[in-house]
This record gives C-alpha cells, sequence and structure tokens, in this order.
C-alpha cells in the first residue's frame, strides 16, 4: 500500500485480504478499501466498513435527535406564553378526568383536525381542567414539532393595543405562522368597543386563513349560542363554526390543587 492515509486508517486488528489484496475490518470483518476505475487507472481508495458505518449513521441520528429537541424548545420558549403551561402534558393528565379522552384524540388526530380547520371549544366553570387539557394539546403537538401558540386574550389585547394599524395587520397574520392557535379565557377580557373589536379582528383573521384554533372559556355555551349583541355574536358565530363543544363540569381542579398545597405547607409547618 505504502500510502500515507491508509497507513492511518488500519488498525491493529485490520487486515488484508490475501485474496483481494485489500484492507479489512478486524472487527466487522467488511472491507475498508475498494478498486476503483480513475482516468483509465485502477487505483485503491478508502471506504466506509460495516461497523464505521454503523457509527456514522448513529452519530448523525443523534445530531438530528439533538437538532429536534432543540427545535422543540424553541418551540416551546416561543409557543407557550406563560411558564405554567409548560408543565401541562398528558404525563402529569388526571386520566380520570372526563374530557381527557377528546383531548388525546385530538391531539393524536391533529392532522385530520388540521385539514378541516377544525377546532375545539372548551367551556364550562373555573378551575374544571379547560386550561390544563388545552396546554396538553399544545405540549402534544409541539412535541412532534408542530407549531403552537397558547396564548390568551388579554395578552392579545395589550399586544396589538400599542401598534398602528399595519403592524397591526402584520402581526395578526404572524399568528397564522403556527398551525394551532390556542387563546385561554375568552370572555375575561375588559367588555369595551375596542376590546371587542381587537377579539374580533383576532378571531375573524384566524377562521379566514382556514386553520384549527382552540378557544377556551368560562362563559356557558347557551350564553355564546345566544350573545348578548351584533358584537359579541360575530365572534361567537365565528367560533362556534369552527370549534367542536365541548363541555367541562363537575370537580373543581383547581381548589384540589390549591387544598393539597395548604395541607403540604400545614404538615411542613407542624413538623
Amino acid at each position: 500500500m505504502g500510502n500515507a492515509a491508509d497507513e492511518g486508517m488500519k488498525l491493529v486488528d485490520d487486515y488484508i485480504d490475501a485474496e483481494t489484496g485489500l484492507l479489512v475490518c478486524g472487527k466487522c470483518h467488511t472491507r475498508k478499501q475498494k478498486r476503483i476505475s480513475f482516468l483509465g487507472e485502477e487505483r485503491i481508495v478508502c471506504c466506509l466498513c460495516r461497523c464505521a458505518a454503523e457509527e456514522l449513521e448513529k452519530a448523525e441520528k443523534e445530531r438530528r435527535d439533538r437538532e429536534t429537541l432543540e427545535d422543540i424548545s424553541r418551540l416551546k420558549s416561543a409557543g407557550l406564553q406563560d411558564k405554567t403551561f409548560f408543565g401541562y402534558t398528558f404525563i402529569n393528565c388526571d386520566e380520570t378526568h372526563s374530557c381527557a379522552g377528546y383531548a388525546h384524540r385530538y391531539a393524536e388526530h391533529f392532522e385530520e383536525f388540521q385539514k378541516k380547520g377544525q377546532g375545539l371549544l372548551l367551556w364550562g366553570d373555573v378551575g374544571t381542567g379547560k386550561t390544563f387539557l388545552a396546554g396538553c394539546i399544545a405540549n402534544a403537538l409541539m412535541d412532534r414539532n408542530i407549531p403552537v401558540l397558547m396564548t390568551s386574550f388579554p395578552k392579545l389585547v395589550n399586544a396589538l393595543g400599542g401598534v398602528y394599524s399595519g403592524e397591526r395587520n402584520e402581526y395578526l397574520q404572524s399568528l397564522n405562522r403556527y398551525k394551532l392557535l390556542i387563546i385561554d379565557d375568552l370572555g375575561v377580557e375588559r367588555d369595551t368597543p375596542y376590546v371587542l373589536e381587537t377579539v374580533y379582528l383576532v378571531i375573524d383573521e384566524r377562521y379566514k386563513s382556514g386553520k384549527p384554533f382552540i378557544i377556551t372559556t368560562n362563559l356557558s355555551l347557551q350564553e355564546l349560542q345566544n350573545p348578548a349583541d351584533l358584537e359579541h355574536g360575530r365572534i361567537y358565530d365565528r367560533i362556534m363554526e369552527r370549534c367542536t363543544p365541548v363541555a367541562f363540569s363537575g370537580r373543581n381542579y383547581r381548589t384540589d390543587r390549591g387544598r393539597a398545597n395548604r395541607e403540604s405547607v400545614s404538615g411542613i409547618l407542624r413538623g
């Protein structure tokens, strides 16, 4: 051989095949050299043996996995506008919750819902798990590298409050970069003409995009189906057309968590 590259790749356990005269890996016993024709001459060049190719493939998979995790981390940093949302996952979900199955199935079959532009309207009393299960859906999708934004109407109203009309349109359109938009707490925002117009613009832009959105609200289905005036009606109509209502009732999970936290603190204080 006499070639510096050949000598550099030859390991102690490697050997020369007596029949071909080519270097063979001492570990997997596949060739580390091959003959090629170049400019009318036969040359011996290096190639990857099986175990080296497997190591390279493994390293490449690890690199892709790291990049995927980094992408997911960036997605969550950008998409979850409240730190508490990071803990809203199906791993932490009470599977006995009457609506957990709906949330699971929406996340599992999201591609189908996405094609139809179909979202969910999670409605019911305070503390019944609406925001938590919406967060579970968001985290499950982002774990699959699907862009989701989970925010609230008060945050959107504040974000749009100090921008000019042109910038407002750009901001509204930027929300459509996300394949799913989750907006928490419809109905807690101030009930002023400006706020109602802003909420309408957010919903209408998403409605026109044909992309799905999920709304959580403490309003009753009766209130949503029978709005008090035209301003509320045009908001609710678009939501009801694109979002399947899911009722949340019964157990107040927020009260349960608060009670558990108080009992834990009391136990520490009592020693």
